[in-house]
């Protein structure tokens, strides 16, 4: 839909800025399905989905760099304690009968995600991260079996709705678009934020802030669309845009911001404070709702119509209250992004 040549100028760039974007992200992820494509909004994402290539240079996709309880206060073993819940019988008679039955919750994680959301751990073969206990406390909670599935960020929402697993846990925001094809239960707030250089003379936190900044984003993410709607309100404002910087790996951006190359980083907080906790040369600043201009959670996904958010939700609720859920957030340092309660979010209830 392009924009009628009787419009402002200021109008017609910014929505250059938006068809921009979303072609970038239609090209990166065409679904070799029959030809079908899937729509950008089931895919732009809270979490970045370029895999990250190195732990060591934060926590990357392939392994953590090692360290174990030294790794900035987080255990990165493959052999760290699981936290576990107990059963509760009400909750569980929630169920859907074909759950309840077969007695497993298969969960789908992504297997290229950073840490501390899902990651390898030290021993480069088991998978440990945020993602992975809440849902498995939400197994142990409902009285099922804990399988866990490996997908990837693009491939989940085929995968859902063709039935291979029965939840998602991949950082994945709430939205519009995606509650016409899921369902959701709610489990975490949902912030991107900035790192940088510690004791940098400026902070990032809004549009202003950023004019004329170098800034290192990940191609085709929710963030990148932040920043563009961003750099078209500078422009409108007659202010330099800042300067967007993509790079394929982390490791290559953090060498990036390390040198000087570029300002700062925009990413899911929960991503970035992980690298902050295990260095000492960058820091944390801002910190946006991932939903901007409006708000969004993190969520368990389902396909629609599952009945699986109502009981997913009420397991998390008995969580929440026993402590078990605040446990796990304690573990990953991701307490600053707890909930008070969760619920379930559909088409007729967002």
């Amino acid at each position: 839909m392009t924009a009628p040549h009787r419009l402002p100028r200021p109008q017609s760039r910014r929505q250059q800025s938006r068809r921009l974007l979303s072609r970038r992200l239609l090209s990166r992820r065409s679904v070799a399905a029959g030809g079908l494509l899937l729509p950008a909004g089931l895919l732009a994402a809270c979490s970045d989905p370029v895999p990250a290539s190195s732990a060591g240079a934060g926590g990357g996709s392939d392994a953590s760099d090692g360290g174990g309880e030294e790794s900035g206060g987080i255990d990165t073993s493959g052999s760290q304690e699981l936290i576990r819940a107990s059963a509760d019988e009400e909750v569980a008679a929630l169920l859907p009968d074909e759950i309840a039955e077969a007695g497993v919750l298969r969960v789908g994680i992504n297997g290229t995600g950073t840490a501390p959301l899902s990651f390898l751990a030290d021993d480069n073969t088991t998978y440990i991260g945020s993602e992975i206990d809440i849902a498995r406390i939400v197994a142990d909670k409902l009285g099922l079996e804990f399988e866990l599935k490996i997908t990837t960020w693009e491939n989940w929402p085929l995968k859902l709705e063709a039935g291979e697993f029965d939840v998602v846990h991949s950082n994945i925001g709430i939205n519009a678009e995606r509650l016409q094809k899921f369902d959701f239960a709610s489990y975490r707030a949902a912030f991107m934020s900035f790192l940088v250089k510690k004791g940098a003379d400026y902070w990032l936190e809004d549009a202003d802030s950023l004019s004329g900044r170098l800034i290192a984003v990940g191609a085709a993410t929710n963030q990148e669309r932040i920043l563009i709607d961003w750099n078209a309100e500078l422009e409108d404002a007659g202010k330099e845009p800042a300067e967007l910087k993509n790079y394929s790996t982390d490791a290559d951006t953090l060498l990036a911001l390390g040198s000087g190359r570029v300002d700062g980083y925009i990413s899911p907080f929960a991503s970035l404070s992980f690298i902050a906790a295990r260095r000492d040369d960058f820091e944390l600043q801002g910190k946006i709702n991932a939903g901007w201009p409006d708000e969004t959670l993190v969520a368990g996904t389902f396909p629609a119509g599952s009945g699986l958010a109502e009981p997913y939700a009420a397991a998390l609720n008995a969580l929440i209250e026993d402590g078990t859920y605040a446990q796990v957030l304690e573990r990953w340092q991701l307490t600053e992004e707890a909930l008070t309660e969760s619920r379930a979010h559909t088409q007729e209830n967002p």
